[in-house]
């Protein structure tokens, strides 16, 4: 059955929740104040960050030792260390970036319209810059001082929006639970990285506890490269050991390989940009549907429209194309998510043959690419797959809706109508033109094969020479 909205709510689609909402933590100004303890952590990290060399001002003052270095927020050259965490903290920006695109962002109420954009990208970073300490919590060596610092400021980001949401659940665009609808994948993202923080400060604590000096994880060689390159020296097995049968059939887990952060942060942006997709798109669903009720409405009550059956075949057509859209929301967004997996699985697949030293596969023109192009291109690598997996659901959406409909007005209308006879006589019509066209193929060439074609040269080959039999 349809979801149909009812008149009433399409009369006043922006008035779903009448009750005026205020909250004591509205984000907007929250996320504008949150920009002075994002500096003081940035700064505070920076200064007991090590440079790499050292520089005039270090001999100058032998104080600094290299200090005072840029912490690097995320590394996405192929480092697997806090990948999902770093996965998550992009998750936890969701709600920061949603503010830019209300109606009731400040600059874009008070700026003309030719300035928007730039508004936009200075509000972007802002959002750039108030999000920059979860990722430098995560990724800085002084583990104990970055992870109190991020527990502390995370907390504060989930207290605010967890408040926010209790005080005012209820929107303007989507209605009842529309914040809920919003933020509740930054709430579990910031859930997340609060037991990140926790474990890195447990696991620092316990650490200086028993040595009485920082830990420092920096290592030059990731722990799997170092198993893959022993398992490489070892002697292969002569019988290798039987796998379950997910192994088999599903999924092989490979021990010596891991994903990077880059591949994992693609990952869940990715599907979080996909939930927050299909989420508007609902929005817009509800506003077409709104659209047709009243037209139909308003149809019904012209003079001229008192014969109801000019009416019903759009009410029919309507309700089949409702009910056709939201059943294919769930396919479309399966097959969306089923593909990102296919994305990670294709990386794996492509890294170890890499590794095997075969590059075949790989197109001539990347064949040899610089070291600029290669960091450009990882750059644009998480934008341009999120990008093509939003639109590419999209489309499958479009397709899997239009094929739907002709299925249920080639299949289910006609029985529903009484003319279930008629289709299947037409079905079994098509059908056996098209098994008549395929026989008369399949005829064709065991045809030629067996009468046209010479024999066989050798009897080891598999088929017979191209050449005619005279």
């Amino acid at each position: 059955m349809a979801i149909l909205p009812s008149l009433e709510m399409c009369h006043s689609p922006n008035q779903t929740y009448n009750e005026t909402c205020r909250s004591l933590t509205d984000l907007e100004p929250v996320l504008h104040y949150s920009l002075l303890p994002s500096i003081a952590i940035i700064v505070v990290l920076s200064c007991l960050e090590k440079r790499a060399r050292r520089n005039v001002i270090d001999e100058k003052c032998h104080l600094l030792n290299r200090r005072c270095g840029v912490v690097v927020p995320l590394d996405l050259m192929g480092v697997c260390k806090s990948r999902w965490a770093m996965g998550f903290a992009f998750g936890a920006t969701a709600n920061k970036v949603m503010i830019l695109f209300t109606d009731g962002y400040i600059p874009l109420r008070v700026l003309p319209k030719w300035i928007k954009a730039i508004a936009i990208l200075i509000g972007a970073t802002e959002v750039g810059l108030s999000s920059y300490p979860f990722f430098a919590c995560l990724s800085t060596p002084m583990q104990m001082t970055g992870a109190t610092l991020g527990f502390l400021y995370t907390a504060a980001w989930f207290v605010i929006t967890a408040v926010h949401i209790g005080q005012c659940p209820h929107g303007e665009i989507l209605g009842y639970y529309e914040n809920i609808i919003f933020y509740w994948p930054s709430l579990v993202c910031q859930l997340f990285l609060l037991g990140k923080f926790t474990h890195m400060l447990i696991k620092a604590s316990w650490a200086q506890f028993q040595t009485g000096l920082p830990t420092d994880n920096t290592t030059l060689l990731e722990t799997h490269h170092a198993q893959y390159v022993q398992q490489l020296l070892r002697k292969p097995p002569l019988q290798k050991p039987q796998k379950p049968w997910i192994q088999r059939n599903i999924y092989e887990w490979d021990p010596y390989f891991q994903f990077p952060s880059r591949m994992i942060c693609t990952a869940v942006l990715a599907i979080i940009c996909l939930y927050m997709f299909v989420v508007i798109e609902y929005y817009v669903y509800k506003l077409v549907s709104c659209t047709l009720v009243i037209l139909i409405s308003d149809y019904e009550r012209l003079p001229a429209a008192s014969n109801v059956s000019d009416i019903e075949p759009l009410k029919e057509f309507v309700e089949v194309v409702e009910g056709v859209w939201i059943f294919s929301i769930g396919s479309a967004s399966l097959t969306s998510v089923s593909y990102v997996f296919h994305i990670l699985a294709c990386y794996r697949k492509h890294i170890k043959r890499l590794r095997a030293g075969q590059k075949e596969f790989l197109p001539a023109l990347f064949s040899k690419v610089s070291s600029s192009q290669s960091v450009g291109a990882i750059a644009r690598y998480s934008g341009w797959q999120i990008a093509y997996l939003v639109w590419g659901y999209l489309v499958i959406h479009i397709i899997q809706c239009l094929i739907g409909v002709m299925l249920i007005y080639g299949l289910v209308m006609p029985i529903k109508h009484g003319q279930g006879i008629e289709m299947a006589k037409s079905l079994g019509t098509g059908i056996l033109t098209v098994a008549i066209v395929i026989g008369f193929v399949v005829l064709q060439i065991m045809t030629a094969s067996r009468f046209f074609l010479q024999p066989k040269i050798f009897q080891d080959d598999k088929e017979k020479p191209l050449a005619l039999d005279n």
